[in-house]
């Protein structure tokens, strides 16, 4: 629930501030305008046609951020805003995901060493600490293995099997929401697109004919929404795979932990 009330205020937030924008852009197109209608009618008329990269140089070069803003208030703020607050939740989750891989990865050799050892030298007691006192899900599968090493091997095994199966439901925490922003984002764009068409032959209703400038305008209004909602999709995706082959790593790292343990509590038991 906090998710859903932080999500409809991120995409109110967006709104705003893209109608805030656009407000502001408008103000200011008319003396820009006026400032480009004068300067052409003081510039010279030259006999000879300009070449393209005479064209090129004579225009300023716009800054990336201000191009980004442009395409935003065009694409519409209502579609443009909704798909970002998708990318922007999105991209947090796969953040917050990959952070909690990182920290639950554990030298796996390492930690059945001092396991051993301590089984050796302290008993189940001491390697039941040593569990405690290291980090990841293969230490917390150890030690519920551990917990129940004097019922017998059967009932370790089992146990390891089930808490692993509990950790790896840990792991896959979140994944169905970036799933569901990769799913939306371009479902979005799309419906943006669409929308943007209609208003295009609407506009080609009023004015009664069919010209290349307002075809070409809400084409390209319309198509700016699907454009978005591809990139996020896209930037997502990449992000979901590497977290899947993060935790694909780390299942098989606990299987074969487990195994090692239960062959360690063997030789222990001999």
């Amino acid at each position: 629930m906090k998710k859903f009330f932080m999500f409809l205020a991120v995409s109110g937030l967006m709104i705003v501030s893209a109608q805030f924008a656009a407000a502001q852009e408008n103000d200011g197109a008319a003396p820009a305008a006026t400032d480009t209608v004068e300067a052409v009618e003081a510039t010279p008329v030259s006999s000879e046609p300009a070449t393209l990269a005479e064209m090129t140089a004579a225009q300023p070069e716009i800054p990336i951020h201000q191009q980004l803003k442009t395409r935003f208030i065009e694409g519409g703020a209502g579609f443009m805003a909704t798909i970002l607050a998708c990318f922007v939740l999105g991209l947090a989750l796969c953040i917050e995901r990959i952070l909690y891989l990182s920290l639950s990865k554990t030298n796996t050799k390492k930690l059945l060493n001092k396991v051993e050892e301590a089984l050796k030298n302290g008993g189940v007691d001491a390697a039941k600490e040593v569990c405690r006192n290291t980090r990841g899900p293969v230490a917390s599968i150890f030690y519920q293995g551990l917990l129940r090493a004097e019922q017998g091997l059967e009932v370790v095994e089992k146990t390891v099997v089930s808490y692993g199966s509990v950790q790896m439901s840990l792991m896959e925490k979140g994944l169905s929401w970036i799933q569901l922003f990769i799913t939306i984002a371009p479902s979005l764009g799309f419906l943006g697109t669409v929308v943007g068409m209609i208003q295009a032959f609407d506009a080609i209703q009023a004015a009664g004919d069919i010209s290349p400038n307002v075809v070409a305008g809400g084409m390209k209004v319309a198509l700016i929404t699907t454009v978005g909602g591809l990139i996020v999709a896209v930037i997502l995706q990449l992000f979901y795979n590497y977290i899947l082959s993060r935790i694909d790593s780390l299942s098989i790292e606990m299987e074969d932990a487990s195994i090692s343990l239960i062959d360690i509590l063997v030789k222990n038991q001999k």
